[in-house]
């Protein structure tokens, strides 16, 4: 029998790496870039998606949809702005947005169209025919 000494601060970074694990989990942020807030509605025919994209053009936002998980990425450049002055405060942020779910139904991707307005980027996504439930049938082994 070995014995082998206890480190708590061994615990705690695996207790933080956990922690950063589940917070990636729930919000869609990885690496460190900021999720984007969305709103999904289904209706009787398309799946709906709002996200808030405020400051970004269309041309740095990317939009991806497979295997019914929605993709949605984008890239804020820092404007260059004169360096003669004395910053008193800087709380725009610039750098990467990324967010994928999973689409609480079959749709058919194809057919996906997107819009942006007043920072807010819309994603309808038709509903495709529900498969229908199949049963298989277990064959025994002799």
């Amino acid at each position: 029998m070995s014995i082998t000494s206890w480190s708590p601060l061994r615990e705690l970074e695996t207790l933080r790496e956990r922690l950063d694990r589940l917070v990636s989990e729930l919000t869609g942020r990885e690496g460190g870039a900021l999720g984007i807030p969305l709103d999904i509605q289904e209706t009787a025919d398309s799946i709906i998606v709002r996200a808030s994209m405020p400051g970004f053009k269309p041309e740095d936002i990317a939009v991806e949809v497979n295997q019914g998980v929605l993709t949605i990425r984008g890239e804020s450049r820092e404007e260059r702005e004169e360096a003669g002055g004395t910053w008193h405060l800087r709380e725009r942020r610039v750098g990467s947005v990324y967010r994928a779910v999973t689409l609480p139904t079959a749709v058919k991707e194809d057919q996906a169209q997107a819009t942006f307005e007043h920072g807010v980027l819309e994603i309808r996504l038709p509903k495709a025919a529900p498969t229908p439930q199949r049963r298989i049938p277990i064959q025994v082994r002799s």
